[in-house]
């Protein structure tokens, strides 16, 4: 049986690296660049980096910030944000990222998706799905860094970005991210059910019991973790890390 993959997930905010909790409030991390070193030392199969506000300020990736990443890293690499056509995708994919995701653009210009797994294949095509609930507990997809409300529901998005040709889905709980409170089990388990390929837990990882539940319990493919590789521990600062984890 293959590994469970562990997969940190290191938010872009300009040319820094920050945390946020349920997509808002956020905290300085550090530089891209220095935390990739500390994380080739460390040894990490896979590393996500994701432009939070790319997309909300119509910007196209900051392919300065992304080659300096790639030049110091040892991992794959997987990038989000920004990401309108195939040409921007290929620029990151040429810098040396294996897989971009795909978020506000899969809303918006369906078409993307296939077009980037048509020429890369869908391996190198995440779709990522931001989820949150409404008034009534009522989850619906959110795009633009969670600030529009597409009233898509989230396991039906799931089922078409599939059939656009998506490899894996990252599936993020905005209610959950930052408060280290565990993942959605069910929003994860009701997504793992409907689709077939690799779906990437994220949002509220806050310690190791939380990655095996939603491994074990919700079918989670891989997880995305947050606080648990950027800080000590709850309320306590800085210390980019890398839990000892060992899933089946």
């Amino acid at each position: 049986m293959l590994r469970t993959r562990v997969i940190p997930a290191l938010l872009l905010r300009n040319e820094s690296l920050v945390k946020t909790v349920r997509f808002g409030k956020f905290t300085y991390v550090g530089d891209p660049a220095n935390t990739v070193r500390i994380f080739n030392e460390l040894e990490v199969d896979e590393l996500l980096f994701l432009d939070i506000t790319a997309s909300l300020e119509n910007r196209s990736p900051n392919l300065k910030v992304l080659a300096d990443i790639a030049d110091e890293c040892f991992m794959p690499l997987g990038y989000g944000g920004g990401i309108r056509s195939l040409d921007q995708a290929k620029a990151v994919f040429d810098i040396g990222f294996e897989k971009v995701a795909i978020n506000t653009q899969a809303e918006e210009n369906p078409a993307l998706i296939g077009e980037i797994a048509a020429h890369y294949g869908s391996q190198a095509v995440v779709a990522s799905i931001d989820v949150k609930k409404g008034l009534f507990g009522r989850q619906t997809v959110h795009t633009l860094g969670g600030r529009r409300n597409t009233r898509r529901d989230p396991v039906s998005w799931a089922v078409e970005v599939e059939k656009m040709g998506a490899g894996e889905i990252l599936l993020t709980s905005i209610d959950r991210e930052g408060t280290w409170d565990g993942f959605d089990l069910d929003l994860v388990r009701r997504v793992t059910d409907a689709v077939s390929i690799p779906v990437i837990a994220h949002g509220g990882a806050g310690k190791i019991e939380h990655i095996e539940q939603v491994v074990r319990e919700a079918n989670a493919s891989a997880v995305a973790l947050g606080n648990m590789v950027v800080f000590q521990k709850k309320g306590m600062g800085i210390l980019v890390n890398f839990p000892d984890i060992k899933i089946f």
